[in-house]
């Protein structure tokens, strides 16, 4: 081999191992969703039964600088959602910032969670979403514009994270945090506190959870607690019961009791629901009945929904 051809052949080598320093990629994903729904009682809404169906798209970029720092970058479209975007289909964005020393940095500019708001869910999995008539509870300040930094791991089994939104007009900067343990096999424990909502109406909200998963069982039990100034209170129990039957079928059965301060009536949710996976789709079945939606005695809430997910 001549000289030319080893210099050239260096150059090329280097110019390669210098490009990978700043080699990044771009995923995209997307979800798709059909289903059927018929809800029935006091609480109906509906006209029978109705169709349902879910889309969105998600970009995923992410790479390394030359410095060690890691950039990922996220960007959702989901037509079902235009909260910001009056009329158009752009939803969840952020831009994460994050190395081993440092930790991570998510900025949110829509579709982010404060630290307690990313563990109220409930362990039944938000069972009041599902027209039942059941409000939400409101908890730490949405992610909308909003900075969440998880801590570099300091002790097996700990994970520390808290977030920081500056607040909407009338409104002062929001902070939260959260604790989780996973530190004995099988156990997850979860607590959470956060503040939002204006100074005159701040709500404070504290979530703790705990699950465990023995053989094919997995038992979850939740409570979120918002006190709110000027307002009643309002406080939700939630559990969970799932059996994983094989790798691909799983059937749950939840609760969730929302208390009101001052109200003479709970209002209660159960479910019982049957997954099976294969490949990239997902067939579920869901039954839920509620009673006493919006602190009404005798008030009740039937209603049944299949579904048929996609992930590609």
């Amino acid at each position: 081999m001549n000289n030319f051809k080893k210099i050239g052949l260096t150059a090329l080598a280097a110019s390669l191992v210098t490009t990978s320093v700043f080699a990044g990629s771009l995923d995209v994903t997307g979800n798709a969703s059909i289903g059927v729904k018929n809800t029935t009682g006091t609480k109906d809404s509906s006209s029978g039964k109705s169709w349902t169906m879910g889309n969105d798209i998600t970009f995923s970029g992410a790479g390394e600088l030359e410095n060690g720092l890691n950039v990922a970058l996220s960007f959702n479209i989901d037509q079902a959602d235009n909260t910001n975007f009056a009329g158009g289909p752009f939803d969840s964005h952020s831009v994460t910032i994050s190395s081993d020393t440092l930790g991570a940095f998510k900025f949110s500019g829509e579709g982010g969670s404060s630290a307690q708001g990313a563990m109220d869910a409930g362990a039944a999995g938000d069972l009041w979403d599902n027209g039942t008539g059941v409000a939400e509870i409101t908890g730490a300040a949405a992610g909308d514009n909003s900075i969440f930094y998880t801590l570099p791991e300091m002790m097996d089994g700990v994970a520390i994270t808290a977030s920081m939104s500056p607040g909407r007009a009338g409104q002062e900067t929001h902070t939260s945090y959260g604790l989780t343990y996973t530190g004995v096999e099988g156990l997850s424990v979860e607590l959470g506190k956060g503040d939002s909502g204006a100074p005159t109406a701040e709500i404070e909200s504290t979530t703790m959870s705990a699950s465990y998963a023995i053989g094919s069982f997995t038992v979850s039990a939740s409570n979120t607690e918002a006190d709110k100034t000027g307002a009643n209170n309002r406080e939700v129990d939630a559990f969970q019961l799932a059996y994983t039957v094989t790798e691909d079928l799983s059937v749950t059965y939840g609760e969730e009791t929302f208390e009101t301060v001052g109200a003479a009536t709970d209002e209660e949710i159960e479910s019982f629901g049957v997954s099976y996976t294969t490949g990239g789709m997902t067939l579920k079945a869901n039954t839920f009945e509620a009673k006493g939606a919006g602190n009404v005695a005798g008030a009740k809430t039937d209603r049944w929904a299949l579904s048929a997910a996609f992930a590609f």
